[in-house]
């Protein structure tokens, strides 16, 4: 056999997503590249990995434990170049972060320099919702989750790294009906998905004002929901930490409204059982040493709202 790593890497894709054109999307190669590369790798087996039944392509049962034996051979390809690193005397490893959806707004500046002064680090950032990104860390399958708001089941150390603010927000429609009378029972509200740390607030806020909700629209995630408010569909209670430019431009308005904002800090947390790793107790450092000017370079304009 004489397949190449990167006719490996092209199959792997392609039975990941069952197709070869969402492979190339993926691998950022055109269709035809990954028709060549998987040709040629099929080329050194006798038995079909693949076939096309209609329309959909499917892995055979003979693919599939190329699929696993390949995964191996990659994840040893790749402990090969760490061993090599370290030998170099580099920090190495992968570093492993899962963060709620508002916090792809934060979590990129507090690790743009460390993984940039150390070559030898790979770096997995799953943005998604509160209720995975808790599922992953108590699962042990991450190193570290940036939350808002403290899983309350789970055992936890933490790093602050700098506040949340949460403010009512509307497009520049509503500037008119901003007045001491302002009532948000009147207005049509957008809220995040059930189990959101923002939707959790918004909803704590208006129980604690006793606010009947009237007309009430729900989006699954943080970007939907600002779209929505610049388009004038509601108002909604959100983080500013993402709303800068929106802004700065006049397309969100802040509306006034009693007891608000609502401040919450954005912790780095990870299980008080786990066992780091030298590369995330390398991190942990780092951000101990840096979190400070890093808010103060990225985050001075927070400072204003």
């Amino acid at each position: 056999m004489d397949y190449t790593l990167n006719q490996l890497r092209v199959f792997l894709k392609v039975a990941e997503v069952q197709s070869v054109t969402k492979a190339a999307e993926e691998l950022h190669l055109t269709q035809p590249a990954v028709s060549i590369q998987l040709k040629k790798f099929q080329d050194q087996f006798e038995i079909p990995i693949t076939e096309v039944v209609g329309r959909q392509l499917y892995v055979t049962d003979f693919g599939k434990e190329i699929v696993l034996a390949g995964k191996r051979i990659l994840e040893e390809v790749e402990a090969i170049r760490y061993k090599t690193l370290a030998y170099k005397g580099q920090l190495v490893g992968r570093l492993q972060v899962s963060v709620v959806s508002t916090g792809k707004y934060v979590m990129p500046f507090f690790l743009a320099d460390f993984v940039k002064q150390h070559p030898g680090v790979d770096l997995v950032m799953d943005v998604t919702n509160k209720t995975q990104v808790v599922r992953s860390l108590e699962q042990n399958e991450v190193d570290f989750a940036l939350v808002s708001v403290l899983p309350g089941h789970l055992q936890v150390e933490r790093v602050a790294l700098m506040p949340n603010k949460l403010y009512l927000m509307g497009n520049a429609a509503y500037r008119e009906a901003d007045n001491p009378g302002l009532s948000l029972g009147n207005l049509p509200l957008i809220f995040r998905e059930k189990g959101s740390a923002t939707r959790q607030a918004m909803e704590a806020y208006l129980a604690e004002r006793q606010i009947k909700v009237g007309k009430k629209m729900e989006l699954t995630s943080n970007e939907a929901v600002k779209q929505a408010v610049i388009a004038g569909l509601g108002v909604s209670i959100m983080p500013v930490i993402g709303l800068r430019n929106e802004l700065e431009r006049g397309e969100l308005e802040i509306l006034p409204a009693k007891e608000l904002p609502r401040q919450t800090t954005w912790n780095l947390v990870w299980l008080k059982s786990k066992r780091l790793s030298p590369l995330a107790e390398a991190y942990l450092k780092y951000l101990e040493e840096e979190k400070k000017q890093i808010t103060k370079t990225h985050f001075a304009w927070f400072a204003n709202y």
